[in-house]
């Protein structure tokens, strides 16, 4: 397990470790507060807190991401994109950079062995239970907008346990291995400290 945890952050995670969510009914009002969720058409507002935490946050996640993404305008809306739907889900951003390099790559069209799609890798049968018949998981902000609502309702059900809902995400509970690959790509490649400059802006 080291050694692949090893390989991921060396090679920059370009093999997917895609699995796969496992369907399970849902309560009338858990299904409904989910479709919800991933139903709501508000445009996207800013996520930052400041232009310059914006500036700062995107300019150092592309930096990272482009060897992966090299189209600039593409990457930089991406991440927005990940910034802000990953704060709509009360979710940290670079978890969620982090989930997506071990799921997919970062790849937009990447489909698991057992049908996981895009750059969340999102089972389809969520589109069915909680979403609309024409969404489309290879669209970016779709996936994303389904792989955080879905993370967010594992972290609810786990009370929080960052660990457990990882499992469930990759349909591995119990197992080590998913959970602390991620983990270990988040925080070796994904972490961000705010630099001096913007924490004192905001004191």
């Amino acid at each position: 397990m080291r050694r692949l945890i090893a390989i991921l952050l060396l090679s920059g995670a370009s093999a997917a470790y895609g699995g796969a969510q496992i369907y399970e009914p849902l309560s009338a009002s858990v299904q409904a507060a989910l479709h919800k969720a991933v139903s709501d058409a508000r445009p996207p507002t800013s996520s930052f807190r400041t232009p310059i935490e914006a500036a700062d946050w995107l300019a150092e996640m592309s930096r990272r991401l482009e060897k992966r993404i090299p189209n600039r305008e593409y990457r930089i809306d991406l991440l927005r994109s990940v910034h802000y739907e990953a704060k709509r889900a009360g979710l940290d951003p670079q978890l969620v950079l982090g989930l997506m390099q071990v799921e997919s790559g970062f790849r937009k069209y990447a489909v698991s062995s057992a049908g996981a799609r895009g750059y969340m890798q999102v089972m389809p049968f969520w589109v069915k239970l909680i979403g609309r018949q024409d969404d489309s998981l290879f669209n970016l902000r779709t996936n994303l907008r389904y792989g955080c609502t879905i993370l967010r309702h594992y972290l609810d059900i786990e009370k929080g346990d960052i660990y457990r809902a990882l499992g469930r995400y990759n349909g591995s509970l119990g197992r080590p291995e998913y959970p602390n690959m991620v983990r270990a790509v988040w925080q070796n490649q994904w972490s961000y400290d705010k630099p001096a400059r913007l924490a004192l802006a905001r004191d």
